[in-house]
């Protein structure tokens, strides 16, 4: 079961480290099955309970998943697994389109932003105890959302859209909590909650976002939270449209204890609207990532939400990191005050490489969703197949296991950087992956 690896320890502490080490070295991997609690415990001459405590550990730290009689394994992203050891590997001469990235060549030059942000931290250097937040940042910012209709609220910044989703479910969870989330969804995102000691619950969505059907069910069985992707659904390329927000509004007025989290990193690469579902709800935060639109690398999210969301996630930041680098919000207001990206072009430019991609497939006969933001999501009937099928052909693509909880299969391509020359040899390379099928929803 375990290969080679013996695991080892008296306590429960010593036994969830000994899997611990083995998981984060590679010893252990993705996957595989851990001995049932009893027999592991007769191997170490423990009490079951104790080997049932280093499995509860492991489960809340993110290394672990327990499903009833098939038993424990390690997740297929475990926190304590490295980058570079999950990582797809693409072999050489193979085209990347699996990556999310955004296209490098639409991304603003940054080095005028961050010269005039380090002269001016020359000019005012920030030192200990200063605002977390710079204020014109927090001025435009504020702007921006009100012109969007996001709810008056205070303001803080976080170290891009995940860290900002984990401040906010820490201010407000605890393990054993149930956050109801996207599926498929955003494979950080999956990874994070469990890793947090949380519980997901699958909800499915459609072209305009999640189900409504299927928040009220999660909500009415108990999730405390639950998290939106407003556009550039990742991986689905779903948008919440004007009559889908008026019918999660209505599911969240009938709860209105949940914790809402609204994800909007597609601002600035997304021709459509945002429709805030946010102020319905008690606690709630809307989140503004500069990451797909100005370059990953910045790792700055502004972040909105109820007064007590918002001291908390402020007051734990304090106590961390301290503040997101003022050099790096300068540099942001300076890409914002020279409008340093044509956000129309950058949004019709990644809405054209999808439409080109989403048409070559329906005239093969292939169901694709892209709608908004990087991606498209193709159902498959095998996701393996097909995914070793277009590695073969020349096209390195990203399995949906990597996004999904009980969604059917399916493969994301990132339309990025597609060229419409790649257009159709990719879509008829998808086509012979996939062979005849009939049409499947994707939820």
């Amino acid at each position: 079961m375990l290969g080679e690896y013996r695991i080892e320890g008296r306590r429960a502490a010593d036994i969830a480290a000994s899997v611990e080490h083995a998981v984060g070295s590679g010893e252990l991997e993705p996957g595989q099955l851990l001995p049932p609690m009893r027999e592991l415990a007769v191997e170490l001459g423990v009490n079951p309970n104790t080997v049932a405590s280093a499995y509860r550990i492991l489960r809340e730290r993110g290394v672990i998943e327990t499903s009833g009689r098939r038993g424990s394994r390690v997740r297929s992203m475990p926190a304590t697994t490295g980058r570079e050891y999950a990582r797809m590997d693409v072999p050489e001469g193979a085209r990347d389109v699996a990556n999310g990235n955004p296209d490098p060549a639409l991304l603003p030059s940054l080095a005028e932003a961050f010269a005039a942000a380090a002269e001016q931290g020359d000019r005012e250097p920030v030192l200990y105890g200063e605002a977390l937040v710079e204020p014109d940042l927090a001025r435009r910012a504020r702007a921006a959302l009100d012109a969007d209709g996001v709810p008056e609220g205070p303001l803080t910044v976080a170290s891009g859209s995940l860290d900002a989703v984990e401040r906010v479910l820490a201010a407000h969870l605890k393990p054993g909590d149930t956050v109801a989330v996207e599926d498929p969804g955003w494979g950080s995102l999956l990874d994070l909650v469990p890793a947090l000691g949380l519980r997901t619950a699958p909800v499915g969505l459609d072209d305009e976002g999640p189900r409504p059907e299927d928040v009220r069910r999660a909500l009415d069985a108990g999730a405390r939270a639950l998290i939106v992707t407003d556009r550039a659904q990742n991986p689905t390329g779903a948008a919440v449209t004007a009559t889908r927000a008026r019918a999660l509004r209505a599911v969240l007025r009938e709860h209105p204890q949940t914790l809402l989290i609204e994800d909007d990193h597609g601002h600035g690469i997304v021709d459509l609207p945002v429709h805030p579902l946010a102020g319905v709800t008690r606690h709630w935060a809307f989140v503004r990532s500069v990451a797909k639109a100005y370059g990953p690398d910045l790792r700055l999210a502004v972040l909105t939400g109820d007064t007590t969301t918002v001291d908390r996630v402020t007051g734990r930041h304090r106590l961390g990191p301290g503040w997101v680098s003022r050099v790096i919000q300068r540099a942001v207001v300076r890409l914002w005050a020279d409008e340093a990206l044509d956000t129309r072009a950058v949004a019709t430019a990644y809405r054209t490489r999808r439409d080109l991609l989403v048409d070559a497939l329906a005239r093969r006969g292939i169901e694709a969703h892209g709608r908004s933001g990087l991606n498209v999501w193709i159902p498959v009937p095998d996701e393996t197949a097909a995914v070793s099928r277009l590695l073969h052909a020349g096209w390195a693509v990203a399995p949906g296991a990597r996004f999904r909880l009980a969604s059917p299969p399916g493969i994301r391509i990132t339309v990025a950087t597609l060229t419409p020359q790649e257009t159709t040899p990719l879509a008829e390379a998808t086509a012979r992956a996939l062979g005849p099928a009939p049409a499947r929803a994707y939820v």
